[in-house]
């Protein structure tokens, strides 16, 4: 991948989208690109990490697994997207495995190239303080939802949590440009996977949700009621 197929890609990124081409070329002097495959894990939660990993193209989850076995999705992160900055600022272990949901390229920059980056240039800085404080009021969000404990309210919940990453107003409705099995719903929700089918199938027969045939999911306008509520952002 060359320099400007590079600059291309960071200019979509939430942290670096306000720089300069003068001010991009000196981060990606100091970035290397790699490709992981579908499925493949890029970060082993409790590893020390030393770098910083931009999601130049494709997705990724941020999970963490039970004593038991099971997977919980704490996060997903699309291109543009930026994961493993926690362990850079405080220095401790990742808090969670990062896995590639489908084949993805990744902009990493170490330890001292960062802060040298945030150092370097303010608006950096001030995307990143902003992007953090965005992502502790998903947190927030994620504590509401795992509160309820009707099983259709908590899956109603995370398809509204989803809209502002991945949601786009259609005729139907409001489409989500992700897909989502009934197992990743459970995973992200806490619900058992025959839980979430029975909530998704009474969605469908209400005519509040559509699964369209690329596998995303259309919530019509019936879909937002009053009893199910997001915090303002």
């Amino acid at each position: 991948m060359n320099d400007q197929h590079k600059n291309n890609f960071l200019k979509k990124t939430e942290i670096f989208a306000s720089l300069t081409d003068k001010e991009m070329e000196q981060v990606i002097n100091k970035m290397v690109v790699k490709q992981f495959k579908k499925s493949e894990t890029i970060l082993y939660e409790e590893d020390t990490s030393e770098y910083m990993y931009i999601i130049l193209l494709g997705k990724v989850k941020a999970v963490r697994t039970t004593e038991d076995g099971k997977e919980i999705i704490l996060a997903m992160h699309k291109s543009g997207s930026f994961f493993g900055e926690m362990s850079l600022i405080d220095g401790k272990t990742a808090p969670a495995s990062v896995i590639a949901l489908e084949d993805s390229l990744i902009a990493i920059i170490s330890r001292k190239d960062f802060f040298s980056i945030i150092f370097l240039h303010n608006k950096v800085t001030s995307n990143l303080l902003k992007i953090l404080c965005s992502r502790l009021r998903r947190c927030w969000d994620t504590i509401q939802l795992l509160n309820f404990n009707n099983a259709l309210h908590r899956t109603k919940m995370l398809l509204l949590m989803l809209i502002d990453d991945y949601g786009e107003k259609t005729a139907e409705g409001t489409t989500l440009h992700i897909k989502l099995t009934h197992q990743d719903i459970s995973n992200m929700t806490g619900l058992t996977r025959e839980s979430v089918t029975r909530v998704i199938d009474k969605l469908q027969k209400n005519k509040e949700i559509i699964i369209l045939k690329n596998k995303f999911i259309c919530m019509t306008p019936s879909f937002i009621k009053d009893d199910i509520k997001i915090p303002l952002k």
